[in-house]
């Protein structure tokens, strides 16, 4: 028996069902149109036998086109009454038994998931989509790539390049685990209720190899903070109060790092930042 997804008429009685009215405060907004939730498994490369985690599944009309492509998935669903309804979901549309496990759980809160997923697939709120991605990576590092739904800014920031507009924090921090790219736009239409702002496909693939140890990551982590914090000022001020304390040293750090104390945060690539940070005394 195939699997089959939702249609919009059945997404909205499902709600009126649980009693679910989309929230901005959960950023609920539900994919009605079964064309664009099998554009982003495509664009995903979810292929037969892949563990996919997904994060929000919501009423399952992602989860079930991720199905339909014949992988298992791990949902990871914060509302109570959507894990609880999903199963039943999935079953009445011929997913077969145990190719789909719900966690009922706050995603950020999650640090264990069954079946070691590799892709991540989601379509995530714009209030917890960039905590959400960085808690994923790193806490599992069997997650080699993924495709999320966001909307269109934090795309951009998620993708972007040094000395670019978007380019900040979320940026870097996405970058220390691997290349981000744009894959794809998305019309507003297909949601419901039809948000207010444009949404994008982003993918990311893991580096085969760590770029740091945890105790660096961290330490550059809390650099990119201190540099975007101040972003107008020369990272000699900037970084001041985390190498050391006064301009003076945070510049001889920086020159022992071979960058530039008078350049800013947004000029600088991950490999710069962790450069740093390898230069830094670690901050009392």
């Amino acid at each position: 028996m195939p699997v089959t997804l939702l249609g919009a008429a059945e997404i909205r009685a499902l709600a009126a069902e649980l009693d679910v009215t989309p929230t901005k405060k959960l950023g609920q907004n539900f994919v009605v149109d079964a064309n664009t939730v099998r554009k982003i498994v495509q664009v995903a490369g979810v292929a037969p036998g892949d563990t996919v985690v997904e994060v929000g599944p919501g009423l399952g009309s992602l989860t079930l086109a991720i199905l339909e492509a014949g992988a298992r998935v791990t949902a990871v669903e914060i509302d109570h009454r959507l894990a609880a309804r999903l199963p039943a979901t999935a079953a009445a549309h011929g997913v077969p038994d145990g190719a789909l496990t719900v966690v009922d759980a706050d995603a950020l809160r999650v640090t264990e998931l069954a079946g070691d997923p590799q892709v991540l697939v989601a379509n995530l709120p714009y209030n917890v989509s960039v905590p959400v991605l960085l808690h994923f990576l790193e806490t599992f590092d069997h997650l080699d790539r993924g495709v999320v739904m966001v909307q269109a800014e934090v795309g951009e920031r998620l993708a972007a390049s040094p000395r670019t507009k978007a380019y900040g924090g979320p940026s870097v921090k996405a970058a220390w685990y691997g290349p981000w790219r744009l894959a794809g736009t998305v019309s507003r239409q297909v949601f419901w209720p039809v948000p207010n702002v444009d949404s994008v496909l982003v993918g990311f693939r893991r580096d085969p190899e760590p770029r740091g140890t945890e105790a660096e990551r961290r330490r550059t982590f809390e650099i990119v903070d201190a540099a975007f914090g101040q972003r107008r000022k020369m990272l000699r001020q900037a970084l001041a109060g985390v190498l050391g304390g006064t301009a003076a040293e945070a510049s001889a750090v920086l020159e022992a790092a071979g960058v530039a104390p008078t350049a800013r945060g947004e000029e600088l690539r991950v490999e710069d930042f962790l450069r740093i940070a390898r230069a830094a005394p670690l901050s009392q």
